[in-house]
Formats: structure tokens, sequence, C-alpha cells
């Protein structure tokens, strides 16, 4: 069974900046994909950024030249460094694990990103 955990979030300035790191456990099965989601209250979940096994990454347009998603295969982690944030980006950000060859998905608990004006 495959586990995520997630940290990094918290309360921080427009402009500011914040690192979150996702790191999987079990049985992790590859190649896979590793990614963030968010959530904000009363809005659908969306794809913020993703990384393949391989490296390639993609990125939600509202994100792109600020996010990094970034991954370390020996430590099954997967970081996302957020750099000027707008109060916009503030959401539950959710980390998540894809085996598409194995029709496996897992999600983590999430974690809270608060974006003060």
């Amino acid at each position: 069974q495959v586990q995520l955990v997630e940290s990094g979030g918290g309360l921080v300035q427009a402009g500011g900046s914040l690192r979150l790191s996702c790191a999987a456990s079990g049985s992790i099965f590859k190649p896979n994909i590793m990614g963030w989601y968010r959530q904000a209250p009363g809005q659908q979940r969306e794809l913020v950024a993703s990384i393949t096994s391989a490296g390639t990454t993609t990125y939600a347009d509202s994100v792109k030249g600020r996010f990094t998603i970034s991954r370390d295969n020996g430590k099954n982690t997967v970081y996302l460094q957020m750099n000027t944030l707008k109060p916009e980006d503030a959401a539950v950000y959710y980390c998540n694990l894809q085996v598409p060859w194995r029709y496996l998905e897992v999600w983590g608990q999430g974690t809270l990103v608060t974006v003060s004006s």
C-alpha cells in the first residue's frame, strides 16, 4: 500500500515563498507521475504541476514561471517550490501519485497554504 505524506504548508504574505514536500512510502511502482493539485473553497480540484519519473514536467498556466516542481527518485519525494505567491494561490494542496500502467492513483491528505494580501 502506498502512502503520501505532505509537509510545508502554512501562512505566507503575498509575494513570499513556500516549499511543499511529499514523501511516498510503500510499494512505489515505476515509472510513475507525481504531482500537486490544489482546491480552493467552492472550487474544483485542479492540477498545479506534475513530473514524471524521467523528469518531464507540466504546469498550470497560472503558476508557470513562479512554481517549480522537482523530485528525488531515490527518496520517492516530490517538491513544489512556490515563489511570488498570490492570494489566489491559497488552497489546500494535495500530493498525487499515478501509476497509469497499474491503474493506480493515490492522494495525500492535503496541506493548507494561506496567502495574505
